[in-house]
């Protein structure tokens, strides 16, 4: 080139904008020319004429490599194309491979990252091996993410629609699978991928059989849908296996609940059929609704069926209601009405087997038994024969309690008819009703071998442990005797509360257990002292109950607490009565029984007192309290009729025309009542009035030839007529005489009245005289003088 002068320059080392070319920009790397006019240019070797005008031996050759550096150089280059030939050919080698020579893909990656770091030319050997690795790594993902448990439970945590995007067809699980076994490299995962694939043509196969069945198994579909579900693939039997598998449970669930027809209610027919609606159409569907429809309808009928005869009026009878349950035993479901219907069939058998037991039995039912049995009996929705006769019974049995308790028991009496009947119990025990009630279930707890009231009430129906009448007697008789030992006991310390004179504030007496104070009553029975205002006072006839007047007499009354007097004492005659009536009852009642126990105690209380009766002493005594007793009722007699007589004389007195028969009949009217052969020796003292008197002491005035003295054991005793007629005649001849005497004064004031009168207004032809008037009232004439005439000397004063 004629360049004489060069210089070698490292131009790496210079800045880019330093070492292009002047001309074409080119960097310039090995070699370039420079000039020493134009020092701050260079132009590469192509370019030379272009730097400057100057000839060339005046420019500058400047090298990178000199002549000793090029056989390193060259040696370089030809290892590296050496080493380039070796990777091509193993490149070559790996890409056409066969199944059996296949190379991995971690090789595949090392020669490309050979190739990259060692700048192999970008041929077509290089992009194909690229390419090559780059598939083999999408298909080992892909593959991974297939076979990845982790993915798959991730992927069912997204949306539907997310799943069914990424999971592949079979079609293309087929060809992903062929794409695996064309690659140039073997995928680890293609196995796996490939097993994946048989496992879904498996999968196929068994879903195709199990959709074939006639009879859906809901077991194998739920194992199906499982396998499906544990594969990552979009399997198109799914589907219909979950649709399958619905119609299988439903059927599962139909064939268990019919197979325990006590299960199958209405109700969960009505559901089954309600579901099954909804199922897609199934020949065992449809045949399995048709059965539940047809067993549905036949239940609804027999339950109609049997609810009308339970609620029917009249009830059906046993042989009806059988038949209805025995046609009704073959249906397969749970009939509420039909089983009612059974239990009340059971029932009534029962029902009617316990009351024949009773009326065959040796003894009869209580009455708490018959009323539990026809409480249960009318419980019933049957028609059941003796349950009018038992009715029957039961209201006899009640209205004789009522007709007893009507006859003992007081008003708003706080003890039971049974209480009264039976021996007391709570004898000495004072306080309120409460606490009372509380002791006395004690007292009855503590001897539970005696006569307990409430036993007889007992509501057991066994017959064979219905107690014996004797049973019943004899502890009536144990609590009569230890009644009679209370009483004496009690008797006994209240008697001795007197003696403690010393210490009587100490003293507790009454109801209200307080000290003494103000007026006391002593009851006759348990010798108890009581206030008067904490007991209310026996009735007399002259005097009222409360005051200082009913103390005066208190030596002839008598008083029973309210403790010892719990009842009525009705006549002998009326328990006599009640007890007939309670043997014509074909009812064991405890009030009977009571009763039937008392009224023997009390004749045989009769018998030992007209014992002591039969006596001459106590005769003679007895004769005497007659004679006694006569005297008062005639002292009372005389007593009312001088009352009377004076209150008529006095207003006569105003009169001064009735002045001189008043004297006349006063003469002769107390002439015959002075006569000796009338006089009776009377008792000065006060006496009670007639109906006081007969109410006290038992007089019946209507017979005065018998009288009857009232004894505290409500029995009568009679007594001869002849041994106390002597001293009754005297006095009723006196107070007939006296009876007469007014009734003329009372006549005599009529007349003088209506003489009076027909002097002031005459009488009219249509109006009747006055002195007619007085005629009749006064008794003159044939028919008042036969009257007067025929009346007896004897006869009671009206």
């Amino acid at each position: 080139m004629g360049i004489l002068s060069s210089e070698q320059e490292v131009f790496e080392l210079l800045p880019d904008d330093e070492r292009q070319c002047y001309k074409c920009k080119t960097t310039c790397f090995l070699s370039a020319l420079t000039c020493p006019c134009s020092p701050d240019r260079l132009v590469c070797l192509t370019h030379a004429a272009d730097l400057c005008d100057c000839a060339l031996g005046n420019k500058c050759l400047r090298y990178r490599y000199d002549l000793e550096e090029f056989p390193a150089m060259l040696y370089g280059v030809k290892i590296r194309a050496q080493s380039y030939d070796t990777w091509a050919k193993r490149v070559s080698d790996g890409l056409a491979a066969d199944q059996k020579n296949k190379k991995d893909l971690i090789e595949l990656k090392v020669l490309l990252e050979d190739a990259e770091d060692r700048k192999y030319p970008e041929k077509a050997l290089f992009r194909r091996l690229r390419e090559m690795v780059k598939e083999a790594e999408t298909c080992s993902s892909v593959a991974q993410l297939l076979l990845s448990r982790k993915q798959r439970h991730s992927s069912r945590l997204r949306s539907e629609s997310s799943r069914n995007r990424t999971k592949l067809t079979v079609d293309e699980l087929k060809a992903f699978v062929d794409q695996l076994y064309r690659l140039p490299c073997i995928i680890s995962q293609a196995r796996q991928v490939k097993e994946l694939l048989e496992n879904v043509e498996d999968f196929h196969e068994r879903a195709q059989v199990a959709l074939s069945d006639e009879m859906p198994d809901s077991s194998k579909l739920q194992a199906l849908l499982d396998l499906g579900s544990g594969l990552d693939v979009e399997l198109p039997e799914l589907p219909r296996l979950k649709q399958e598998l619905q119609q299988a449970r439903w059927l599962d669930e139909v064939r268990i609940t019919l197979a325990e027809p006590h299960r199958v209610t209405l109700e969960l027919m009505k559901r089954l059929i309600d579901s099954g609606v909804g199922l897609a159409p199934h020949h065992a569907v449809e045949k399995a609704m048709a059965e539940l429809q047809e067993i549905l309808t036949v239940s609804e009928r027999w339950e109609d069926k049997a609810r009308g005869c339970l609620q029917a009026r009249p009830r059906h009878s046993l042989v009806t209601l059988e038949s209805i349950v025995l046609e009704a035993r073959n249906i397969p479901a749970y009939l509420p009405n039909i089983l009612a219907l059974r239990e009340a069939l059971q029932k009534a058998k029962e029902w009617t087997s316990k009351v024949e037991a009773i009326q065959s039995g040796s003894s009869f039912a209580y009455l708490e038994q018959l009323e539990s049995l026809l409480a249960r009996g009318r419980s019933i929705p049957v028609r059941l024969d003796p349950l009018g006769q038992v009715e029957s019974q039961v209201a006899s049995a009640r209205a004789w309690r009522e007709r007893t308790a009507r006859t003992f028991l007081k008003k708003n009496s706080t003890y039971t008819l049974l209480q009264v009947l039976s021996p007391r119990i709570d004898i000495g025990i004072y306080g309120n009703s409460k606490s009372k009630r509380k002791r006395v279930k004690e007292l009855m707890e503590k001897e539970r071998g005696g006569f307990d009231p409430d036993a007889l009430s007992d509501l057991e129906e066994s017959l064979e442990e219905a107690r014996e009448p004797s049973t019943v007697v004899a502890a009536f008789k144990s609590k009569e005797h230890k009644e009679v030992e209370s009483i004496h006991s009690l008797r006994a310390a209240n008697l001795a509360k007197m003696a403690m004179a010393d210490r009587i504030e100490e003293v507790k007496f009454c109801l209200c257990r307080k000290t003494a104070s103000g007026f006391m009553l002593q009851c006759e029975l348990c010798k108890d002292w009581f206030h008067g205002a904490c007991v209310p006072l026996p009735k007399t006839g002259t005097q009222k109950k409360t005051g200082v007047g009913w103390q005066s007499n208190t030596k002839d009354s008598k008083f029973l607490c309210p403790l010892c007097q719990r009842s009525r004492r009705p006549r002998l005659e009326t328990i006599l009565s009640l007890l007939v009536s309670l043997q014509k009852l074909p009812v064991r009642l405890p009030e009977g029984e009571a009763l039937q126990c008392l009224t023997e105690r009390a004749m045989s209380w009769q018998d030992r007192a007209r014992q002591s009766l039969a006596t001459d002493e106590l005769s003679s005594a007895l004769a005497k309290l007659s004679v006694l007793s006569q005297r008062m009722v005639e002292q009372a007699a005389r007593e009312k009729t001088e009352k009377i007589i004076n209150a008529e004389l006095q207003k006569a007195a105003a009169n001064p025309d009735l002045q001189g028969h008043i004297q006349t009949f006063q003469q002769s009217g107390f002439s015959r009542a002075a006569s000796p052969r009338q006089s009776v020796d009377y008792d000065d003292e006060e006496t009670d009035s007639d109906e006081d008197i007969r109410e006290t002491y038992g007089y019946d005035m209507k017979d005065p030839g018998e009288v009857k003295p009232y004894l505290f054991c409500d029995e009568e005793i009679p007594v001869k007529s002849e041994e106390v007629v002597s001293h009754m005649w005297p006095a009723v001849t006196v107070i007939l005489r006296r009876t007469r005497l007014l009734f003329r004064l009372k006549v005599l004031c009529t007349k003088h009245d209506a003489q009076e009168a027909a002097q002031e207004d005459p009488p009219g032809p249509s109006q009747p005289g006055a002195a007619g008037a007085g005629a009749v009232l006064a008794g003159e004439g044939p028919a008042g003088g036969a009257h007067d005439a025929g009346r007896p000397a004897g006869g009671v004063p009206g």
